[in-house]
């Protein structure tokens, strides 16, 4: 049986002096036997040298190279991944073949490839880790990461699925992603948003029952840079921190994100019984709408990630060191997944 070809797609602008680490650690990728592997790169707008590192790799690369060159008209992260996402489909055909996408200032691990290909055949679409290098850290990052980390942990322990991880993290990001051509063309691809669409693409793919994977084992370590190509991304959220420290952020309360996981759980297993009476008081929809629903769903997953609403009282924010507390204590707790 062959195995079925991936394409590696990255959209880069402006990224000529990151290329060349981004090309060695591609060539240092462990690959599964029989996997033939293209490197697909979307050139957005660049106005540096670029084509340097590209015309070395060219010359003596280990994998083959697809370089498409794209006028920049504004600032879209989400329209440059689906063109180089377009780029891979393109060479590799649809079906089973296997997208995975990453950004040019990151560095996949050696085993990324194998560990994604081997996920793949467990769920629909992977996420894997995403860790910060550099010398440019800052705890107060590392303080939020840890807080969300903890966070789906204690979701996978309230809402279990048979496609998750041994090993979670919180990231839905597009610095560390894969599926198969398939499920990107039923998903419609990446949405043109100025950023945010891996995340966008994680939870339509949920909703439309495709079985999501946060995999810490797959890992990708990407720039703690301050300076970055989209406003509003991870450099953006640096800088803030560097300036403003901690007192200036507010995230969800663990406990109305909670709630929302064992509805979640709840929803499950309504789907399977087809009994939605003892759920339908909670979510104030009586139990013939949500069966409705479940008609129209695919499975379990897609019910339970449309039908579960925000708490009765919304979902409340609060200071980022208040919810820090307060997740801890339900950590503690015997009954937080219960």
């Amino acid at each position: 049986m062959t195995a079925p070809p991936v394409a590696i797609c990255i959209p880069a602008r402006d990224e000529a002096e990151r290329l060349p680490g981004l090309f060695a650690a591609i060539d240092r990728l462990t690959v599964p036997a029989g996997v033939a592997v293209t490197l697909c790169l979307l050139l957005d707008g660049c106005s540096d040298a670029s084509m340097v590192p590209i015309a070395a790799y060219h010359a003596g690369g280990r994998h083959r190279l697809i370089v498409e060159v794209a006028d920049r008209i504004a600032p879209n992260a989400g329209r440059a991944r689906d063109r180089a996402m377009r780029i891979g489909l393109a060479s590799v055909g649809q079906g089973d073949a296997i997208l995975l996408t990453t950004d040019a200032d990151s560095l996949p691990a050696p085993d990324w490839l194998a560990v994604m290909v081997a996920a793949l055949d467990h769920a629909d679409l992977v996420v894997g880790d995403v860790v910060r290098s550099g010398r440019g850290g800052n705890p107060d990052q590392d303080r939020i990461e840890h807080h969300y980390a903890s966070l789906y942990a204690l979701r996978r322990r309230i809402d279990p699925v048979a496609w998750e991880a041994p090993v979670v993290h919180h990231h839905a990001s597009g610095a560390n992603m894969g599926l198969r051509a398939a499920t990107y063309v039923a998903l419609g691809g990446f949405l043109p948003l100025a950023r945010g669409e891996d995340a966008r693409l994680v939870d339509d793919a949920a909703r439309a029952g495709f079985r999501v994977r946060r995999d810490a084992a797959s890992i990708v370590h990407t720039s703690d840079r301050r300076v970055g190509r989209v406003q509003g991304g991870l450099a953006t959220g640096l800088c803030a921190l560097d300036r403003d420290g901690l007192g200036a952020v507010s995230v969800a309360h663990p406990a109305d994100q909670l709630w929302q996981y064992r509805l979640h759980a709840v929803a499950r297993r309504a789907y399977g019984s087809g009994d939605y009476r003892g759920m339908s008081g909670t979510i104030g929809l009586d139990a013939d709408h949500l069966l409705g629903v479940a008609r129209d769903c695919p499975n379990a997953e897609a019910f339970a990630m449309r039908v579960v609403p925000v708490p009765p009282g919304g979902m409340r924010h609060i200071p980022f060191v208040a919810a820090e507390a307060a997740l801890a204590l339900l950590t503690a707790s015997p009954a937080a997944a219960a």
